[in-house]
């Protein structure tokens, strides 16, 4: 288990993370949208997640969104590197009614997002912007290259879900053991 604390002028974080837990949650971010997509994210991972944030969300929700990224981020790195034994590739297409998301990764450990999410506004008060800062916060402190793109989808609200549940099922699946694999590179290291 990795836990991480993260103390700013802005916000006050506590994450604690297992990679190969239950999908279990305790999640309270202040954030209710993002409570709600982290809780779905631990469930379709299997990573034990815990998150504790108490941040300036009087001046609104940016700081709190990618500083819990960046902070759930730098727990997975340290849980996940140095990458061995395991599949290091995942890659999952999440459909919610009319949404569908794909997201393919590489535990590479060299940070890259590719964001295909053309979707404006908000849902209910989380500005649908954020998604966005939350996946670089959150690819780019685990070093993890992950291409997150839409396929089709209307609904806001579907679609960021989607978007949740793709990047926790193609982590699910990169993270699986497998002992054949060694250091799955042929450079000998990640």
């Amino acid at each position: 288990m990795i836990s991480i604390e993260r103390k700013t002028k802005e916000t006050d974080i506590k994450v604690t993370l297992e990679l190969y837990g239950k999908g279990e949650s305790k999640i309270k971010t202040g954030v209710g949208f993002l409570d709600h997509m982290l809780e779905s994210f631990a469930k379709h991972s299997l990573i034990d997640l815990t998150v504790s944030c108490k941040g300036d969300t009087h001046i609104d929700d940016h700081h709190s969104v990618e500083d819990v990224g960046i902070a759930i981020g730098q727990a997975l790195k340290k849980s996940i590197y140095p990458v061995s034994k395991v599949e290091r590739f995942g890659s999952a297409a999440i459909v919610m009614d009319e949404a569908c998301v794909e997201c393919d990764l590489d535990l590479s450990n060299r940070p890259f997002l590719v964001y295909e999410l053309d979707i404006e506004g908000k849902v209910g008060n989380f500005d649908v912007e954020l998604t966005e800062e939350f996946f670089r916060a959150i690819t780019f402190n685990a070093g993890i290259t992950a291409h997150i793109i839409i396929k089709r989808g209307k609904n806001k609200h579907h679609i960021i879900e989607a978007a949740f549940k793709s990047l926790a099922v193609a982590l699910r699946r990169a993270i699986t053991p497998n002992e054949r694999a060694g250091v799955p590179s042929t450079k000998g290291v990640l």
